[in-house]
């Protein structure tokens, strides 16, 4: 899989009024706020040409998607507050794939330490304040991968199509899995959460090293100790499934490795315990 030279982490802040100095503005609050290492790293980020803050009457940007914003979980008061909105500050980050991802940690503490209304260009989602500052590593690195990954799913086939949004926020194709049954949508969600980790944690060790390539294994297993990581929550070893991976274009298929029409259903049983709804 190839490795991406830089990766970028975009958000946007929209406020009724221009901030005079961004910049300054975030750095004080930073300072003030963050708690180190994640207040080192920013800091020393916004005082180079890795993070760029561009400030602009709204009428100088694309039009918010205020559709997808919605679907994505705004509340009535932020899409109101959007609607009021004059300007908007663009923050820009940009540094190599690997651990920590501190464009994304860089760019979202900065975004949430100048007044207006925070939107994740990525998802595209806005994030209140509480849970931003929730989604910031704490002092000894940990994060809630849920909270930087989206679990999306819509009806297809017979069951459900999900697509994960965000790993390619880390330079990792998104996830994807066809025909989930109604029954089985919850449980597979924390399968798919769990993946999430391991691949993860797989693809940063393996960057340590990498040049321009990084090989993912065509299986991969996945344990309880990774669907409690994903949520930022420590829980020793135990059951372990294996899925296997297929790229398809851009994404990457979650299959098992055995084919046959209940095989998801005896997967999450064997990781979550029978019966599994």
């Amino acid at each position: 899989m190839p490795v991406p030279e830089t990766l970028e982490a975009v958000y946007a802040v929209a406020s009724a009024e221009p901030c005079t100095d961004p910049g300054d503005l975030a750095r004080a609050e930073i300072a003030r706020r963050v708690e180190p290492p994640l207040r080192d790293l920013v800091l020393g980020m916004l005082d180079s040409p890795m993070i760029t803050l561009d400030q602009r009457p709204i009428a100088e940007w694309p039009p918010l998607p205020t559709d997808l914003l919605a679907a994505y979980g705004a509340a009535p008061a932020d899409l109101a507050a959007l609607s009021r909105a004059t300007h908007l500050l663009a923050v820009r980050a940009a540094y190599r794939p690997g651990r920590p991802p501190a464009h994304e940690w860089a760019a979202r503490a900065i975004a949430g330490a100048v007044p207006g209304t925070v939107i994740d260009v990525f998802t595209p989602q806005i994030l209140p304040r509480d849970r931003l500052e929730r989604s910031l590593p704490s002092p000894d690195g940990t994060v809630r991968l849920t909270d930087w990954i989206l679990l999306p799913h819509t009806p297809s086939g017979d069951g459900y199509w999900f697509v994960t949004r965000g790993l390619a926020r880390f330079g990792l194709p998104e996830l994807q899995t066809e025909d989930v049954p109604d029954a089985l949508v919850e449980p597979w969600a924390r399968v798919l959460n769990g993946l999430t980790h391991r691949l993860l944690d797989l693809w940063q060790d393996a960057l340590r090293t990498a040049a321009d390539t990084v090989r993912i294994p065509a299986v991969v297993s996945v344990g309880v100790q990774d669907v409690a990581a994903a949520q930022g929550v420590d829980e020793p070893p135990g059951r372990e499934i294996s899925v296997r991976l297929r790229l398809d274009g851009e994404s990457l298929t979650v299959l098992p490795v055995e084919d046959g029409p209940d095989r998801l259903e005896t997967l999450c049983a064997a990781l979550f315990g029978p019966p599994c709804r």
